[in-house]
Parts: structure tokens; sequence; C-alpha cells
């Protein structure tokens, strides 16, 4: 039955050419965005996955420079300790040199002052941005990675330890630690006795706190970074008090298992035939720790006694293992963080990658659909064409 007022084919023609122009319309979109998912609306899950993947992309951007910033940081750090280590190593030339009897030990002090004050140029110097890892205690941590954990993302850190290569000595003064009592056993020491330095800890040493001590006449400090425990404390004074090199004067030291608890001891022995020493000790709260390099400053070859000679020569050899310590141990972070950075660059490009397999247009795909709508517009166009015509045809039926 044909009507008048319902064509039927002309409806099912343009309901065609209706949903064959919203197809069209969607391809054109993607050829013009190049991407299959560009709102929520196109697919609302995949929209919201590639969009946090996104904002991580974004963030390891940053990362990835903070690590730049972090490596050239360590990389300055382990040029000046390089530097230290071979200055230091000239200086231990010298005072082999000055083993030697027939040499002018005056003149390879003076070397040895210029050397030690280059090394402390150096360390001014080794700075990145203000920041210098071979000065003070403590560490600073360079923002390496974000770890997510379902709807949680957490930063992660590399820690890099300074190491103090300072050529300053310490500042003690005196107080009351809250973390140590301080005690001596006898303040004289008869010929023949002993007496005994005993620290007795509550806690950890602290930043500024410190011990000092004398025996005789000849005074003995040690003042911690807030690094240090009490059994390097005692190791130190001990090992000062024998390198003085006091006559008939002998010094060891007792550890304990946990150096915040307990007490630890450095016994002073006098020896027969000795007069008596006097013995005192006073704790401190507020110091300043010396240099890693510190003792540079008590190295003097300008002298003919073999003892002093000899200690100058550890003592070189210590330092040197500091200055080593420190560029093995800057050259092991400076490694780690380059390690880092690749791995942060090469997992940006999966993300980016994962975000293109889920949301870009297959642009071959979207050509062939374009050219095949395209024909069905012009075909759903000529039906549609041809359905309304159909209704002219009453009009025959009335002549």
């Amino acid at each position: 039955m044909s009507s008048l007022l319902t064509n039927e084919s002309s409806m099912v023609a343009l309901t065609t050419l209706r949903q064959i122009n919203k197809n069209l319309a969607m391809v054109q979109q993607e050829i013009s965005t190049g991407k299959s998912v560009s709102t929520a609306r196109d697919n609302a899950a995949i929209w919201a996955i590639s969009t946090v993947m996104d904002s991580d992309v974004k963030g390891f951007e940053s990362i990835s420079q903070s690590l730049d910033l972090g490596a050239a940081t360590v990389a300055v750090a382990r040029g000046a300790s390089e530097q230290v280590t071979s200055l230091l190593q000239e200086i231990k030339g010298l005072v082999v040199a000055a083993q030697e009897e027939n040499v002018d030990r005056g003149k390879i002090q003076t070397d040895i002052g210029q050397l030690r004050d280059q090394i402390g140029t150096i360390v001014d110097a080794a700075q990145f941005n203000g920041l210098n890892l071979v000065k003070g205690g403590g560490s600073i941590d360079v923002l390496a990675s974000l770890d997510r954990a379902g709807g949680s993302v957490t930063p992660s850190t590399i820690q890099v330890d300074r190491f103090n290569l300072e050529t300053t000595g310490g500042t003690f003064v005196a107080g009351d630690s809250a973390n140590m009592a301080v005690a001596v056993s006898a303040a004289d020491v008869d010929d023949g006795a002993s007496g005994t330095f005993t620290f007795t800890m509550t806690g950890a040493l602290e930043d500024g706190d410190g011990i000092q001590i004398t025996v005789g006449s000849d005074t003995f400090e040690y003042i911690s970074d807030g690094t240090t425990t009490i059994n390097d404390a005692v190791t130190n004074l001990a090992d000062q008090v024998n390198r003085a090199n006091i006559s008939g004067i002998t010094a060891s030291f007792s550890t304990i298992a946990d150096p915040e608890s307990g007490a630890a001891t450095v016994v002073v022995a006098n020896a027969s035939g000795n007069d008596n020493i006097p013995l005192t000790v006073t704790d401190g709260d507020s110091g300043t720790a010396g240099g890693g390099l510190g003792a540079l400053a008590g190295i003097d070859v300008d002298t003919t006694d073999t003892v002093v000679l000899s200690a100058a020569l550890d003592d070189i050899e210590n330092l040197i293992q500091v200055g080593i310590d420190a560029s093995a141990e800057f050259g092991s972070t400076q490694k780690r963080i380059d390690i880092q950075n690749e791995f942060v660059t090469s997992l940006m490009d999966s993300l980016k990658s994962g975000i293109g397999a889920l949301t870009d247009a297959d642009m071959e795909e979207a050509s062939a659909r374009l050219q095949s709508l395209q024909v069905q517009q012009q075909l759903s166009v000529q039906a549609l064409s041809i359905a309304n015509s159909s209704s002219q045809s009453l009009l025959s039926l009335f002549r």
C-alpha cells in the first residue's frame, strides 16, 4: 500500500544515511587527531588507562631531569675526590722523601703545606648548583622513580652519602652531652700504674658531641659529626695518645657491642720509673667536627724525631685511603644513577608505546573506512532520492 503520509523507504534510507554520516564523522576525527580514543566519550575505560599512563610519563620526564642533576652533582664530587687523592699521593711522596736524613725537611714541609692548601681550595669549589658533597656530613636523596601500586604512587630515591674531605680541624666546646657520661678512674697515675677513661653511653653520639682528655700536659679531642660512634671515638683517642709519643705513656681501648649503650674505655698506662701523670676528661655537646682530612694539619716532617716521621707516614696512608674510599663511593653512586636514568628513559619509551597501542588510530584502516563510507554516503543519498521520488508516482493515479 502506498501512502502519502508515511514513506517507509524514505525513513529507512534516511536512518541509514544518518548512521553513515555519524561513522564518517568518527573516521574524520580519527584522521584529524591521529587517535581512535581522544576523549572519554570514545572509550571511557581506555581513555582512563591512557590518561593515567600519560601522567606517569610526564612524571618520569621530571625524574629523568632529577637524575641528570644528581649525576652531575655526584660527578663533580667524584672528580674532586679523585684530584684530592692524587694530591695526597704527592704528599706521601714528600713524606717518604723526608724519611731520608740528608734532605731539607723544612722545604719539604713547605711543599706539603702548599699541597694541603690546594686540597682545601678544591674541596671548597667542588659544588654543583650550590650543593657540595665533599663538605659536611649526612646524605642527600636523588629522586629516582615513581612506584605505582593500585591507585597510589610512591616516590623512590637513591641515597648519596657525603664524604667530608675538608682539611680543617675540629672545635671542641665543653658541655654536658645528653647521651654520654664521662669519668676517669684516677686524677693521677703513679709510675707503673694505669688510669682509665670511661664513657658510658645512653644513646648515640650526635653532631657536635665531643670528648676532651688530658694526659699530663697534652690535650686530645674527638668531636663527632653525627655519623660516628663511641667506638670510633675511643679508637681515635687512644691512637692520638700513642702518636704523641709521650715518654713512658701508652694507651689502649675497649669498644662495646652496642655503641649506644654500655661503656667504652681508654686505658692509659704509665711506665715504671715515670713521674705521676695527671688525667682529666670533659665532654662536649656543641662542637664542630673536623674534616675527614683534618689530620693533614698534624703532618709535620720538619723534625729529626724518627717516631714523628714514621707517624706522618702512617697518617698520610690513612688519609689516602679516605680519598680512595670517597672516590670509589662517588663512582659507584654515579654509575647507579646513570643506570637508573637509562632505565627511566627506556620505561618512558615503553609507556609511550603502550599508550599509542591503546589510543592511536590505524591510519591505513581509517583511510580504507573513509573511502568505503564516502561511497556508502553517496549510495544512501541516491537511495533517499529514489525513496522520496516514489510519492511523485502517486500523481499519475489522479490524471
